[in-house]
């Protein structure tokens, strides 16, 4: 195979890859998706899976369909295929706001298709519950940087406060919610076997277009 030849298969690899993490971040079937985009369920499983290439036209109903931008389906210089090292400022991105729930988050690192961690910073308002349980393959420690957070993790509860922290196999179904009087802030760490896609954790589940807030000061309860 041609150098050429080598580089179009990876990036049709890379392409089906970042598909199925939207999709599935987003808990569509495949035959929703494919519906809303106009191609087949089978080319779709084919596309995700490396096997197919598609057409830019293909690519733009597709993403449409996921709420993505198109340039988000490729690799680029700034999203490598694996992070080497990555530094975060404090004063660096703002908080984005799930909608209708109060909750926020922060991406701080990883992420990249051949990564296996991610981590994120959480808000957890005052007021509102998380509502989604969830479970996907892989790991995840929650350390409590503020505030109260009861852990939902089978049959089991878990009430955290600021310094505490859990480590649970993401498999098991699980949810977060605030326990105290103020607001809560978590650290959060996922990890994922190597053979796993990309599955966005429940701050991403209710919506593929998310409002973005600059960071703020807030006040102590």
């Amino acid at each position: 195979m041609s150098r050429s030849s080598e580089r179009i298969a990876e990036t049709t690899r890379d392409i089906g890859r970042r598909l199925r993490a939207a999709r599935t971040g987003a808990s569509l079937t495949l035959a929703h998706v494919a519906g809303r985009a106009g191609v087949s369920e089978g080319f779709l499983s084919k596309l995700e899976r490396g096997q197919a290439a598609a057409s830019i036209a293909n690519l733009i109903q597709l993403a449409d369909a996921l709420g993505l931008g198109l340039h988000e389906l490729f690799p680029s210089e700034a999203a490598p295929a694996k992070t080497m090292v990555a530094v975060h400022r404090g004063g660096e991105g703002g908080l984005q706001e799930v909608a209708a729930t109060g909750y926020r988050w922060r991406h701080l690192g990883g992420g990249a298709p051949l990564d296996r961690m991610e981590v994120f910073h959480l808000v957890f308002p005052r007021a509102k519950g998380m509502e989604a349980t969830v479970s996907h393959p892989g790991q995840e420690h929650c350390y409590v940087l503020s505030g109260e957070v009861l852990f939902h993790v089978g049959d089991e509860r878990h009430l955290l406060k600021a310094g505490d922290g859990i480590l649970i196999d993401s498999q098991q179904p699980h949810r977060a919610e605030n326990a105290g009087r103020g607001q809560a802030q978590v650290l959060m760490s996922v990890a994922k076997p190597a053979d796993a896609a990309e599955v966005p954790d429940w701050w991403r589940l209710s919506s593929p277009k998310l409002k973005e807030e600059k960071p703020k000061e807030e006040s102590k309860p």
